[in-house]
């Protein structure tokens, strides 16, 4: 360790220890050279040890509520909905819904709930209702559609729209038509009702159908971020390209159908 020293103080000199040099430089420099590792070694000894500890300690606590993963890759829908899309809707939207929903409930007896929880017992229209229903709406929406999706519907989904609607074509007109025509922001909803019957429901805003013990079957997000990167205002076509993925096995799912 003193020959590397050494070699560092010749080096600085310029120097060659073999054929000597000025000796007062070489030994100021060597003491200069020391005394510097020294200081820095004893600041190092004097850092807290337990900093892994301190920062554990003063952590802030876990969020009640996490934004859920999509079930598929972001660029998956495309071209039914874009990459584009699904990183603004997703990344932004639903991550900012979730973000006020913390905020909203920080510290409060609501942070122990869960979001159907503070959806039935929320009055609708207040911050926590409408950021707790968007965030279960948007999650239920994202598994609305599949890449292997759209087509005509298949199983106990379409047996029951086939006797309940007339067809599957008629079903098809009645919901975009619902989907298409809401007015203002909101959702399109395809529910069940508690004698089992299958209804095409429209929800203003966060409206979320188990507000009137409505069961989700399928649900397409007619706010304007949903489709304006993709299609402008032209609401219409991304419903039509909304069947191309709609997930008709997570349909029969929610039927009861395993």
């Amino acid at each position: 360790q003193e020959s590397r020293g050494l070699g560092d103080v010749y080096k600085l000199q310029g120097i060659n220890a073999e054929y000597g040099g000025d000796k007062n430089s070489v030994t100021l420099n060597l003491s200069m050279l020391y005394l510097s590792r020294a200081l820095k070694k004893k600041s190092t000894s004097l850092k807290p040890k337990n900093r892994t500890l301190s920062s554990t300690t003063n952590s802030e606590p876990k969020a009640p509520f996490s934004l859920p993963p999509l079930p598929w890759a972001r660029k998956s829908l495309a071209p039914a909905i874009s990459e584009e899309t699904i990183e603004y809707h997703y990344d932004k939207h639903h991550r900012t819904y979730v973000n006020k929903l913390n905020t909203l409930v920080s510290g409060k007896p609501e942070a122990q709930l869960t979001l159907e929880e503070l959806i039935n017992k929320s009055q609708v229209n207040t911050p926590i209702y409408n950021n707790a229903a968007q965030i279960w709406n948007h999650t239920f929406y994202w598994n609305c559609m599949s890449p292997e999706g759209g087509g005509k519907p298949k199983g106990q989904i379409a047996e029951q729209i086939e006797s309940q609607f007339g067809s599957w074509e008629k079903f098809k007109n009645d919901f975009s038509s619902a989907a298409t025509n809401h007015f203002g922001s909101g959702w399109a909803w395809l529910v069940k009702e508690k004698d089992n019957k299958l209804k095409i429901f429209q929800g203003h805003d966060a409206l979320n159908p188990l507000t009137y013990g409505l069961r989700p079957i399928l649900t397409c997000d007619v706010w304007e971020h949903a489709y304006y990167i993709d299609f402008r205002n032209d609401r219409s076509k991304y419903v039509e390209k909304w069947w191309d993925v709609v997930n008709w096995e997570f349909a029969n799912k929610n039927l009861g159908d395993q």
